[in-house]
């Protein structure tokens, strides 16, 4: 059994029936199983920080959103709050080193697990929609008295910051979008209309081998380390547990979702100062293994989108990182992180 890298996963989570040591090994005879098993809402993986709910109740459900409140270090406390949203691929946990660094500067970190990913709530039924998740968000930073804070989106979550921002603009103090996705419309370019049926059988076959081919070759130019490999078992180990039906319905929700409401037209209308990382080798693209093979090559340019995107938000700044892909933050954390703390104490002017 892979045992999680000590530096992203320290501590246990504070939940109902979790445990500190990961969860029992299913049969190696079956490749799909040969990993650690957690539950749907990822019982048995341990978080770095204490996990917290939010309970709520939406769509006529109940639910309930994970999250970790990380406290500032007293010593350099500046009164700000930073809010870091995942990417479709990972979890609040695998923002441990970032959290860690934005605390010591003096930040309060709140890190969300949004709606049927992870640590949270998987609803059978669910009209899963940004402007729903952003309206989650900013209930739950009610709910702990934040009514300002720098958003932090990665790849889904840049997708997401960026609705947060648009919907919300008096609560975003400043945006920072890292490798988001949505920075073009992938049905506009001739990505074609796929079912969420079509979504749930490619979803059913999720195994560790896949989620780390796909990221090796789209997230990573081709690179692969030992420390990118917890996070494809917390995502593989809820695949291989008991519900696992329900996780690739949720996650085909999601996907129809990323795929059918763009954010790309309304960049022009961000009004906060926005930081924008991007790690030039990364070729992410919802739905290109579905495109007609002559415009696979089309999707996914990064630095063109970039380029374009910076161009398009008024108040920016563009960092790229060449030699990076979609994870900077996990591929070149020393420079990522400089650049993170330079540019959030130094926004772009919105005057």
């Amino acid at each position: 059994m892979l045992v999680a890298s000590p530096l992203l996963y320290a501590a246990a989570a504070s939940e109902p029936g979790a445990s500190a040591h990961p969860a029992s090994v299913g049969n190696p005879a079956d490749p799909a199983q040969d990993g650690p098993v957690y539950g749907a809402e990822l019982q048995g993986f341990a978080y770095p920080y204490p996990v917290s709910y939010f309970k709520f109740h939406s769509q006529r459900q109940d639910m309930r959103m994970a999250y970790m409140d990380v406290a500032p270090d007293p010593k350099t406390v500046n009164g700000r709050t930073a809010v870091l949203l995942h990417g479709k691929n990972y979890c609040a946990a695998t923002w441990a080193p970032t959290i860690r660094v934005l605390s010591h500067a003096g930040y309060r970190v709140i890190a969300i697990d949004q709606i049927g990913f992870c640590k949270s709530s998987k609803p059978q039924s669910y009209q899963f929609s940004f402007q729903q998740l952003a309206r989650n968000t900013r209930d739950l930073l009610q709910s702990l008295d934040i009514h300002q804070a720098t958003m932090i989106g990665h790849s889904t979550g840049g997708m997401l910051a960026i609705r947060y921002a648009l919907t919300y603009p008096q609560q975003t103090e400043q945006l920072v979008l890292v490798d988001p996705i949505g920075l073009e419309d992938w049905r506009a370019k001739g990505v074609p209309p796929i079912s969420i049926d079509e979504w749930y059988q490619r979803e059913l076959h999720t195994s560790a081998d896949r989620i780390r081919n796909y990221e090796k070759n789209t997230y990573f130019a081709g690179q692969w380390r030992a420390d990118y490999e917890p996070s494809v078992q917390m995502l593989a180990g809820m695949y291989r547990g008991p519900q696992r039906d329900l996780v690739a319905w949720d996650s085909a929700l999601l996907y129809d979702m990323i795929l059918t409401q763009p954010v790309y037209y309304e960049l022009s209308q961000l009004k906060a100062s926005t930081l924008l990382m991007i790690g030039d080798k990364d070729t992410t693209a919802i739905g290109k293994e579905f495109a007609p093979p002559e415009i696979r090559p089309s999707l996914g340019n990064y630095p063109q989108l970039a380029h374009a995107a910076a161009a398009a938000i008024p108040h920016v700044k563009l960092v790229e990182f060449p030699d990076a892909g979609h994870a900077p933050q996990m591929q070149d954390p020393d420079a990522f992180h400089a650049a993170l703390l330079h540019g959030m104490a130094e926004p772009v002017s919105s005057n």
